[in-house]
């Protein structure tokens, strides 16, 4: 009890701005793990070919979102709450009628070309709909979202969160296991309740703001987001571009099998980008004081860390797949280890893109993106093609190797130039425990079929945890430390 009432204290004692931190994580986390946790229950109501549907939807809504929205509720956003201060509500209003006069717009243009969307989105005309209603409401509560976490107000965004996270599955089981139609009602069951809690904000922040259209705050907004559209939609077809081409080239129940065994794979990002949230600002600070001493040191071992999870996660693919899929997925085993290992990358070149955004060199972001978007593109056209939906795993894997690749060429430029003489990489240790992950991943592929041996490797890395965990624990702290 003594022990919790101290903790209690501490809690009670932080800035707001800690608080607001510590529940926005935990909230992206739990809403996570609530979508996640419903797969196997979607996926033993659906068929493959239904789910494999379902996954193309969300395939696409999130690459139509970015042209339909700017994503003008990320970056732009955070800088327009500092630039436009006294008139916030005003700017979110006129930001909520840009969106919906763009959304209004690419609507118009579907319905003149209805038959050419229909064949290059794969989706029935009622899906279609369904989606732009969805684009039509959720800019809203994005900027309403992004508004709570500037000001720290972490308690209505946490229960509004929350609250969707639990009754977007909830009315989608239901209505998936009484619906014949079962893709069209898992789908619509997601944008009803879009509607139902985006309406009340769209109502709220149009009567805070009282306009549709301000002619400085749309050409403010779309003067600095329509430059970063090539990189937004560069990033997601290098996302989700897989599921397209995997229906195109290969089929619908591979899109199935190949989104089960993407999200499995995609797991560790939870952990990982808990630890960028926090490295970051401990490298920028470091930087700052011109302390470089560490940074390479922690570097390695946190790349370590991940690298040792990721194998873990690896290792555990046949039964995750059974778990989230069932023995319909058993193919998609041989997804994991790549995408495992694509996750391992993008920890990594996150990591050493870092000078770049620190000294506000970035230019290679957009060349970057736009090159490994097209690469994707053209290699899972051929090895689709060949070896089928397993290879686009491979294809994200190379992409996201070049990308780390180009981004360490990139920051030893910029670091020779603005820190000339100081290390921050270690760059071969970085490309041993690059070539490690590698390997893990390919060995993983042999070791499928004999459990005794993946269970045993487990076991002795569980037992060398243990023994580690101090060291663990030490290396996760000081990089909280400011």
């Amino acid at each position: 009890m003594e022990k919790k009432a101290k903790i209690f204290d501490k809690y009670t004692q932080m800035s707001v701005q800690a608080k607001s931190a510590i529940w926005f994580t935990m909230c992206s986390i739990l809403q996570k793990g609530i979508a996640f946790i419903t797969v196997p229950i979607f996926t033993r109501l659906m068929t493959d070919e239904q789910y494999g549907t379902y996954s193309l939807y969300l395939s696409w809504l999130q690459i139509l979102t970015i042209i339909t929205s700017l994503y003008l509720y990320y970056g732009v956003f955070n800088n327009a709450m500092v630039k436009f201060e006294d008139d916030r509500n005003r700017y979110i209003s006129s930001m909520q009628g840009l969106t919906m006069t763009i959304t209004a717009t690419v609507f118009g243009i579907y319905l003149v070309f209805q038959k050419m969307w229909v064949q290059l989105l794969g989706l029935t005309p009622t899906l279609i709909i369904l989606m732009f209603i969805e684009m039509l409401v959720t800019p809203s509560i994005s900027f309403w979202a992004g508004r709570q976490r500037f000001e720290y107000k972490y308690q209505r965004l946490v229960a509004v969160t929350l609250g969707k996270s639990i009754a977007n599955p909830l009315l989608g089981l239901i209505a998936v296991y009484f619906a014949n139609d079962k893709v069209t009602a898992r789908i619509a069951s997601i944008v009803i309740v879009e509607v139902a809690f985006c309406s009340i904000i769209i109502v709220k922040q149009f009567a805070d703001g009282r306009c549709f259209f301000v002619k400085k705050y749309w050409k403010y907004a779309l003067g600095l987001a329509i430059p970063l559209l090539p990189h937004y939609l560069s990033s997601m077809i290098l996302n989700q571009g897989d599921r397209i081409m995997i229906d195109k080239l290969a089929g619908r129940s591979e899109v199935a099998f190949y989104s089960v065994a993407y999200s499995i794979g995609m797991l560790v990002q939870i952990f990982t980008n808990a630890i960028s949230n926090s490295f970051t600002p401990w490298v920028y600070q470091k930087i700052k004081k011109n302390d470089y001493a560490e940074i390479a040191k922690i570097i390695n071992a946190l790349l370590m860390l991940v690298g040792v999870i990721v194998f873990s996660l690896m290792l555990c693919g046949p039964e995750l797949v059974w778990l989230f899929g069932s023995e319909e997925y058993a193919s998609a085993t041989f997804v994991i280890p790549p995408v495992a290992a694509s996750v391992f990358f993008i920890f990594l070149y996150n990591i050493l893109a870092l000078p770049q955004f620190y000294f506000e060199k970035t230019q290679f972001l957009l060349f970057s993106s736009i090159t490994a978007a097209l690469v994707n593109v053209g290699l899972n056209y051929i090895f689709i093609r060949i070896f089928g939906y397993v290879a686009a795993g491979y294809t994200t894997l190379v992409c996201y190797v070049l990308y780390s690749i180009g981004h360490w060429i990139v920051s030893k430029r910029v670091m020779s130039t603005f820190i000339p003489g100081k290390i921050l990489f270690n760059s071969r240790m970085i490309l041993a425990i690059s070539v490690l992950v590698i390997t893990a991943g390919i060995l993983c592929n042999f070791l499928f079929d004999y459990w005794y041996i993946r269970y045993g490797i487990l076991f002795g890395g569980a037992v060398l945890a243990i023994i580690k965990k101090d060291d663990v624990i030490k290396l996760l702290r000081s990089v909280k430390e400011k």
